[in-house]
């Protein structure tokens, strides 16, 4: 993994082969779906390497002993609507417990900025890890609108997790929230006039849901 400051780009070959799975075309609805989760489940495994554990007393077959398991108000994961609902399964994969917030934010087709119209979050928000996730950081807003929200409302541990970012649109998120962690599947090369990532992989909700 690549690792510049808060900033992690993977670059495992799985995730690779994945991403170019998701980058095609010809790729359906059900695969590409299913290709999210299993995405997000190996970048959450590296993006929840820092959380906090405790030892307990454990009884084995053979005899009793410490180990450790996840301490404290443990993870919250917070989903941008609509895209970021498709990463959320992966994520719970590996922690079945985690809460499950959601920050609903839909871009104008026209100015590019974001609206917000929904946020419900876990509590106590202030005590948790939070993992933001959306497939895509393209300008950036909807991910700053999204982060904003949630130290408002009391969140200070933060990641934000995409399977694809724009150049521009992390610049942009490093600028507004030094404090968090990004987790990045691939750095695409720069946003087109309509804002959307080249090489990208088109629209992630609409390919994630089967609409258009």
């Amino acid at each position: 993994m690549y690792e510049s400051n808060e900033v992690f780009i993977n670059d495992h070959p799985l995730i690779k082969h994945k991403i170019t799975r998701l980058r095609d075309q010809s790729t359906g609805t059900s695969e590409f779906r299913s290709l999210v989760g299993e995405i997000s489940m190996l970048m959450g495994y590296e993006a929840l390497r820092d959380l906090p554990v405790e030892d307990i007393e454990v009884q084995t077959p053979i005899e009793t002993c410490k180990s450790p398991i996840i301490s404290g108000r443990k993870l919250a994961i917070v989903p941008i609507l609509r895209a970021g609902l498709g990463m959320v399964d992966g994520i719970l994969a590996l922690v079945p417990n985690a809460k499950v917030g959601h920050i609903g934010i839909y871009r104008d087709e026209i100015t590019h900025l974001p609206h917000e119209y929904y946020c419900k979050l876990p509590s106590p928000i202030e005590e948790r890890v939070i993992v933001v996730t959306d497939p895509m950081l393209a300008t950036g807003g909807s991910a700053v609108d999204a982060i904003s929200q949630i130290k408002s409302h009391g969140g200070m541990k933060i990641k934000f997790m995409c399977i694809i970012a724009a150049p521009e649109g992390l610049k942009k998120l490093q600028k507004s929230h030094p404090d968090i962690q990004i987790y990045i599947g691939c750095l695409d090369r720069v946003l087109n006039k309509d804002a959307y990532i080249c090489p990208g992989l088109g629209d992630a909700g609409d390919r994630i849901f089967g609409t258009k």
